[in-house]
């Protein structure tokens, strides 16, 4: 505990034994610094001390109540005070300085680790396995796969590896500072301490495009939390509307008389013609799983489909010097602007123009930070194309496998993936056409659903032509040769 608080568990304690003494007691200190360092609380203690019958007594000093004694004790107080202050402002001073050189100095964020590297000292690495457990989690949800933070701490308490409370929970103010920490894409900052954003030393989790495109996801329109109801029992509840009013079915389960539950889908809307009206739970989730076997695309589609996706990745290779250029350029130009801008605030006397200032350069830094890190990758991919599109192909081959032999979450993502919205399901005649995902409409088109065979009269307007047998010689279409005209004939 620090020398400037009063309140000292140690301290309280023996004020404690003092107490239950009676008084009587001396307490010796060898230094005045050892007492407090902090001139109010001094006297604080001291009169707490004075009233409980103990006596304070150092080798160093004589504690007296004349004026001299007091002067005395008072400037010694006043000295230790100043020595705690200065040394509180020479270890923030040399803690700020370290942040800005980028390295950081506080308790290490969750999935980090200090180790000492030879040249840096402490620094921040990768703690395994949560280290891995975040990286899937943020890219999980800058990606999509995980529409809200609901789903992103499901995913974690799911995490055997990952430390919960004692209740088994992942809590929302951990998901929230997890998502927010500019650590995980290898960057510190400190506004307490008037230190910006700024590249760290340390090796990030995830890239600096996947942290701002969370930070992007956050702090763009709010969603609706994740249902508290969808469980495994009914993973289509929400997604499946009532054919017949276009509201989310509900779903719960039925107790029999003779005390079976049966699992059940429901339309609770009313006014609608469904209303109250039963589905059972394994008739809409048997039409729905036939829905997605009916999306696996042909062996020849697939194998068509992955040599595209082939021919665009070397296509895209042979685009990184230009794209590299351009993202050069771009780069000059928001130097450019940053030191405008800075010229600009030289210039300015009003403090919301200079704030506005300001906050246009913190954007523009972070900016910079996306494309320097995408020039630096430039033409180095993290992956071979068989290791980048192995998942991606192997959910378009079969969307269905994933959903049987996945949990909640995949099967989830499975939804958002395979169709543009909900399902409407119709209770006489099951499940209305839905309406899927580019992916699986090209594959669709490939697999030859939507085209057609010409008609056999062709595009032009059909002609009889007379029937001849095999045995008879068809007449020849070639023209008779021109003839000249006769001038007596009168022929033209």
């Amino acid at each position: 505990m620090s020398g400037g608080v009063a309140d000292r568990p140690s301290f309280n304690a023996m004020l404690d034994f003092i107490k239950r003494q009676n008084g009587g007691v001396v307490v010796v200190i060898d230094d005045i610094s050892r007492f407090a360092r902090d001139i109010e609380s001094h006297w604080a203690l001291r009169r707490t001390l004075k009233e409980m019958g103990g006596h304070l007594e150092s080798p160093n000093l004589k504690f007296g109540e004349d004026s001299d004694s007091v002067l005395v004790e008072n400037l010694l107080a006043s000295v230790s005070q100043h020595q705690r202050q200065k040394n509180d402002e020479q270890t923030k001073n040399r803690m700020r300085a370290r942040v800005m050189n980028g390295y950081w100095v506080s308790h290490a964020p969750r999935d980090f680790k200090y180790e000492r590297k030879k040249g840096h000292g402490k620094l921040l690495v990768r703690d395994e396995p949560l280290a891995s457990i975040v990286q899937e989690a943020l890219e999980g949800f800058a990606s999509g796969r995980f529409e809200t933070r609901a789903e992103v701490k499901r995913f974690l308490e799911v995490q055997p590896n990952y430390p919960k409370t004692r209740h088994g929970h992942v809590t929302n103010e951990e998901v929230d500072r997890l998502m927010k920490r500019p650590h995980y894409a290898g960057y510190v900052e400190m506004p307490d301490w008037g230190v910006s954003l700024r590249k760290g030393r340390h090796e990030g989790i995830v890239s600096v495009a996947t942290w701002q495109a969370v930070q992007d996801r956050l702090n763009g329109k709010a969603k609706a939390p994740a249902r508290a109801d969808i469980n495994a029992d009914f993973p289509l509840r929400g997604f499946i509307l009532c054919g017949d009013c276009d509201n989310p079915l509900t779903a719960c389960w039925s107790k029999s008389k003779t005390g079976k539950k049966h699992p059940y889908y429901h339309c609770f809307t009313k006014g609608c013609p469904s209303h109250r009206k039963s589905i059972k739970r394994d008739q809409l989730e048997g039409d729905f799983e036939r829905l997605l076997v009916s999306l696996r695309p042909s062996v020849d589609a697939f194998r068509m489909a992955h040599d595209m996706f082939k021919d665009a990745w070397e296509q895209r290779r042979t685009q990184i010097a230009e794209i590299t250029k351009t993202a050069e350029s771009q780069l000059t130009d928001m130097e450019a602007q940053i030191t405008g801008l800075l010229d600009r605030i030289v210039e300015a006397s009003s403090p919301c123009v200079v704030a506005a200032y300001e906050t246009r350069i913190d954007e523009l830094e972070r900016d910079k930070f996306i494309l320097s890190e995408k020039i630096a990758t430039s033409g180095k991919p993290q992956r071979s194309f068989e290791e980048m599109f192995e998942l991606a192909m192997r959910f378009l081959a079969n969307p269905w496998n994933i959903w049987e032999k996945g949990d909640l979450t995949l099967g989830r993502c499975v939804l958002r993936m395979c169709f543009q919205g909900r399902v409407a399901y119709c209770r006489n005649q099951g499940l209305r056409t839905p309406e899927t995902t580019s992916p699986f409409k090209v594959l669709g088109q490939f697999c030859g659903k939507e085209s057609h065979m010409a008609e056999r009269a062709g595009f032009e307007p059909a002609i009889e032509l007379p029937l001849y047998t095999l045995s008879r010689r068809a007449p020849s279409t070639a023209r008779p040769p021109l003839r000249r005209a006769d001038p007596m004939s009168g022929e033209g």
